[in-house]
Order: structure tokens, then C-alpha cells, then sequence
């Protein structure tokens, strides 16, 4: 666990973050992704199914008993598609910033072990987890340190042989300042150490809200047009013979 005090450019990275939790509840309303909207079950059907193939291909699927972290959950995040993929509701772990959504996430999970906090500073110990999911999680980080910070405790937190579950979005959305978006090449950079496979996916979601609805076929069609995917997904593994402090 990283015990150095906190300097002041996370602090301030925190802060900033809070806000704009503050304003996306003011101005974004929930049924933007609510899941009676066809747009937002077709990305998540095919983000899950895509997710679930690398993970069992590259042979680190998670398994009963394996230990698994979200970072940054936000009311739920993936720790539902977790429990469908056989994982106990014990075995289930996350972090959240935001208490608000950290408490309406316990309340669903109240076996899971969900914390409020910081990511910069994971509250567990080294080499734990078999899986830890980061999901629209980099990408509202401006910061740069602040990211190679998250990254690093993410790498000490996985057990060796483990696997970082990643998904974001590649490109930025100019009416949006807030966030950044990250390509392949940046997230090699946060973590040089790990090996595994990077593939585009996700049909634009301005594409996606105005086809799904009538043209489910169409969707399906146009996302499978690596242009029209605006997002990453990856599967990354912690070499078997490491160790992180």
C-alpha cells in the first residue's frame, strides 16, 4: 500500500474529479445509460461478450474463488457482470470516490467489500487479485500523474499471473473538456510491464442512440467497421514471475 502523504497536485486532481461528479448529476440525465435504452444494452451486450471472450482466450477468466477489484465502480460498474460470470459475492472488492454512488452499490452487493477512496492509494495489500477492472476510469483523469500514480497501484495490487480489465473510450468528445480520452500507445505507457491484447470496440454512441432503436442488424453491422468504434478494451496480465512492492 502507498503510505506517502498526498501531495498537492491529488489533491487537487480529487477535487476537480468531485465537481464534475457534482455537475454530471445536475446536467446528465440518468436515463442517458439507463438500461431500457436499446443504445446502452447494445454496448454493454457486446462490451461484456467481447470482454468475456479475450479473458477466457488469453486463459485468465476469472474462476470461483478468485479475488476481483473494480476501480472506480460508480453505482455498480462491472461488479454485476462479475457475479453472472460465476465470482461470489464475497469475493467481489471495489474502491469509489464518490460515497454517494459507493453506498447505493453496498446496498445492491452487501457482501462485496466496496470502500470509498482514493485510487492513488489502493487499501490493499500487494499481489492480491487475479482480476482488476478499470472501466471509464482513465479518461477522467486529466492529470497525468495522477494516472501513472492509479496505474501503479493497480499494477502492486495484481497478483502475478493476474489480469487488468480495461475499457474506455479512444477518442475525445469535444463538448465534453472534462474528459480525455486514451489511446492504445498511452496505455502501454501506464503499464509498460504488462502483456496482452488491445482490439477497438463499442459502435459511436451518437451512432449507436440513433440506430439501435429500429436497427438492432444495422448496429450490429456498423459496429463491426473499426472506424466507427470509439472505444478500447483490453486485457492485460501481470507476468508470472513478478512482484510489485
Amino acid at each position: 500500500m502507498n503510505t506517502s502523504n498526498q501531495t498537492d497536485f491529488v489533491v487537487a486532481e480529487r477535487e476537480r474529479i468531485k465537481l464534475e461528479y457534482q455537475r454530471r448529476a445536475r446536467e446528465v440525465s440518468p436515463d442517458l445509460y439507463a438500461p431500457w435504452q436499446p443504445s446502452a444494452r447494445f454496448a454493454l451486450e457486446s462490451r461484456n461478450r467481447t470482454a468475456a471472450t479475450m479473458l477466457h482466450r488469453l486463459g485468465v477468466f476469472p474462476e470461483t474463488g478468485d479475488q476481483c477489484l473494480e476501480v472506480g465502480f460508480g453505482s455498480l460498474g462491472w461488479l454485476s457482470e462479475l457475479l453472472g460470470w460465476g465470482v461470489s459475492e464475497s469475493d467481489l472488492h471495489g474502491i469509489e470516490l464518490d460515497p454517494a454512488r459507493a453506498a447505493k452499490a453496498q446496498g445492491i452487493l452487501p457482501a462485496a467489500d466496496l470502500r470509498t477512496g482514493d485510487a492513488v492509494e489502493l487499501p490493499w495489500d500487494r499481489d492480491m487479485f487475479q482480476l482488476v477492472v478499470a472501466s471509464t476510469l482513465f479518461t477522467s483523469v486529466l492529470d497525468l500523474q495522477v494516472r501513472r500514480l492509479i496505474a501503479n497501484e493497480i499494477v502492486r495490487v495484481m497478483a502475478p499471473g493476474g489480469a487488468l480489465l480495461w475499457y474506455d473510450f479512444a477518442y475525445n468528445n469535444p463538448r465534453n473538456p472534462n474528459v480525455q480520452a486514451i489511446a492504445r500507445a498511452e496505455i502501454k505507457r501506464l503499464f509498460p510491464a504488462l502483456r496482452g491484447e488491445i482490439r477497438a470496440i463499442t459502435l459511436a454512441p451518437p451512432l449507436a442512440r440513433a440506430i439501435a432503436p429500429r436497427w438492432w442488424t444495422l448496429a450490429t453491422f456498423l459496429e463491426a467497421i473499426p472506424l466507427l468504434r470509439s472505444h478500447l478494451i483490453a486485457v492485460l496480465i501481470k507476468g508470472s514471475g513478478s512482484s510489485s512492492d
